[in-house]
């Protein structure tokens, strides 16, 4: 008996993107659902039931139908889709049934503050070639008043991918790790941006990204 087909809640479909997520054009896929309800959330539309009423619900296939418009933008520059929100990880069995039908040719990107339980980061492993990883602070405390979560799974997972993404990337795919670190007006100072930085590089990472927010 075959599953069921996994169905994707869409709140915008973004084309013709450059350097903001991921290599090449891209077209960015945001689906609705996060974990976290974090202060200054770009997206707050992302967690918020009344978007869930507007979202277009759509299959894998008909995801497709709708980005492959850009197939040969996204082969020519090394560009793809990337799946944020929201929280894409939330998403790891539609990723996947994507990627069996857009084929390898693609570059799969996910968006993800890596707060979800490790099992979903574990299904995309196979799937997706980048993460851009939003970790906003690596303190305990300045992490859950910020995004009102604890930070538990975070760490448990950027172990998980270090440990996983450095033996040669077991997965067989190029997976690569862009992470990106705040300064958070109100939340945290410089002194805990450096401390955050210094840890990720320490587990092994070293494509971070370092940015102050602007609160208007």
């Amino acid at each position: 008996m075959s599953s069921a087909v996994p169905i994707l809640p869409v709140f915008a479909i973004q084309r013709h993107r450059l350097t903001t997520d991921g290599n090449g054009v891209t077209t960015l896929v945001g689906a609705y659902g996060c974990p976290l309800t974090c202060r200054y959330c770009i997206n707050p539309h992302a967690w918020d039931p009344k978007t869930l009423e507007k979202c277009i619900s759509l299959t894998p296939k008909e995801l497709y139908e709708r980005v492959k418009i850009d197939d040969l933008y996204f082969l020519a520059t090394g560009g793809g889709v990337t799946f944020g929100g929201g929280e894409a990880l939330l998403h790891s069995e539609f990723i996947n049934a994507f990627r069996q039908i857009c084929g390898p040719d693609w570059t799969l990107s996910v968006e993800t503050s890596l707060n979800v339980p490790t099992r979903r980061l574990e299904r995309v492993l196979d799937t997706v070639d980048d993460y851009i990883v939003d970790i906003k602070d690596l303190d305990p405390l300045i992490y859950e008043s910020y995004t009102g979560m604890p930070i538990d799974r975070v760490l448990t997972n950027l172990e998980f991918l270090s440990d996983r993404l450095s033996a040669s990337s077991e997965s067989g795919r190029p997976n690569h790790v862009r992470i990106r670190v705040p300064l958070i007006p109100n939340y945290n100072i410089p002194e805990h941006l450096e401390k955050s930085v210094h840890k990720l590089r320490s587990m092994g990472f070293s494509d971070i990204e370092t940015f102050s927010y602007i609160v208007r």
